[in-house]
């Protein structure tokens, strides 16, 4: 098979969830320790570190790779879901996984599979775990999925657990209440494994993963609570100025206000696995910070696309995200001549939610993006006009693009966002920044 008569048969014979959704989701390890034992539990030669919560994972696993990458470690990336090309998913000092390997992983294992019936994201892990025995990698940093207890990616034993926050989402999957949340969250904590906890200032979900932390035995470190991160403010540039206790001042190439709360968890890691007897000096924070985009290949985190006018996309599609978004955007307000949002939403996600928190003022290109779980434009439409958002609707969105485009000036601010996938149907109109 080609790679893409590869992906083909991945897509059409196992769900997933970034397509279609909840039926994707398959909970419970078996499927996940069976395919470990079969390929001969790859994830045990190497160190790992598994990241989870609601909102930043993405950031913090690319940091920390990032940083651990530039102080001469290999290093192994998993994350999801990917923008334009499958391979994303998979990293080794920021190089997608080779298409070589992904054809060979699936012509080898295919009989196998098709007995199991693993799901995507089950056999995308395994994948993942496999390739980074082949690269002997030194550290692979793990991106939970969706929750964590049941998360095909939680049978390894990191040296390090990471949880960002909590905030409502994958309702019907995960629980209704923070605190269910948090206990589905809480399912990384390992025996003896140091926790570091983003953000948790609801006194509810403190007790899930105190109760949890106890019961196992793991240390648990509170960010919020660290004196790591002394000062952080946005320089002329947009970029971030941190100063730390640890590392000196740093300058944060990830643009947005929710970056601050990353780079406390991050910083907070950091000063876990130092006491933990992992070599980080400063120089690769240092470096780690101000290139995380070029060596861990991160892409749509308030990522600018063009200038004249100024394009920034980001995938934040959650009530979480957007409530620094919409701070961020109600600044740009007072910024630039006028803002104009492209924007669009998946259909189990909180819309009234997010619309309500989204400016009035702007401008906005009501669309939707091309899976199956996309919110149809004309429902997302009369939703965002209920919120008093005035604009027009697109089918698709390379041409709500394209009509932003057209009517910005030079001098105005155009945001694509609001779903991931809206930001992935977008990303090919940029070819520069692939």
């Amino acid at each position: 098979m080609t790679y893409d008569e590869t992906l083909s048969y991945l897509y059409d014979s196992m769900p997933v969830f970034h397509q279609v959704g909840a039926a994707a989701y398959k909970p419970g390890l078996a499927t996940s320790n069976t395919l470990d034992e079969y390929l001969g539990y790859p994830h045990r030669s190497y160190r790992t570190i598994h990241v989870g919560g609601t909102n930043g994972k993405g950031s913090v696993s690319h940091l920390i790779a990032s940083i651990l990458q530039a102080n001469g470690y290999k290093v192994g990336l998993y994350t999801s879901p990917h923008l334009v090309d499958f391979r994303e998913r998979i990293r080794v000092n920021g190089q997608k996984i080779d298409s070589a390997y992904v054809i060979d992983f699936v012509a080898r294992h295919h009989t196998f599979f098709e007995t199991l019936k693993p799901s995507f994201f089950e056999l995308t892990s395994s994948m993942a775990f496999d390739y980074f025995r082949r690269e002997k990698v030194d550290f692979a940093i793990i991106e939970v999925g969706l929750g964590g207890r049941l998360d095909s990616t939680n049978i390894i034993t990191p040296i390090l657990s990471v949880i960002t926050n909590i905030s409502l989402e994958h309702t019907l999957l995960l629980g209704n209440t923070l605190a269910k949340i948090a206990g589905e969250k809480a399912g990384i904590i390992k025996k003896g494994v140091p926790v570091v906890i983003g953000e948790a200032p609801d006194p509810n979900v403190r007790e899930v993963f105190r109760e949890k932390a106890g019961t196992m035995q793991a240390p648990i470190i509170w960010a919020e609570e660290s004196d790591v991160l002394q000062e952080a403010k946005v320089k002329e540039n947009g970029k971030w100025l941190f100063r730390t206790a640890d590392f000196g001042e740093l300058e944060g190439e990830l643009g947005g206000n929710v970056q601050k709360k990353n780079a406390q968890t991050v910083l907070t890691a950091l000063r876990t696995l130092i006491e933990g007897k992992i070599t980080i000096p400063p120089e690769a924070v240092h470096t780690g910070f101000a290139r995380v985009v070029e060596l861990s290949g991160l892409m749509g985190r308030w990522q600018t696309l063009q200038e004249q006018p100024h394009v920034i996309c980001d995938t934040g599609h959650n009530i979480g995200a957007w409530e620094y978004l919409a701070l961020q955007l109600k600044q740009a307000l007072q910024s630039y001549k006028q803002v104009h949002i492209i924007i669009g939403m998946a259909n189990d996600k909180d819309i009234d939610g997010v619309l309500a928190l989204t400016p009035k003022k702007a401008t906005y290109y009501f669309t939707q993006a091309s899976v199956r779980r996309a919110f149809l434009v004309g429902d997302f439409a009369v939703k965002a006009r209920n919120h008093g958002l005035q604009g027009t609707e697109y089918l698709t969105v390379p041409e709500a693009v394209n009509s932003a485009l057209s009517a910005a000036n030079e001098d105005d601010l155009i945001f694509i966002g609001g779903s991931t996938f809206v930001v992935a149907d977008a990303l090919p109109l940029f070819p520069s920044e692939l």
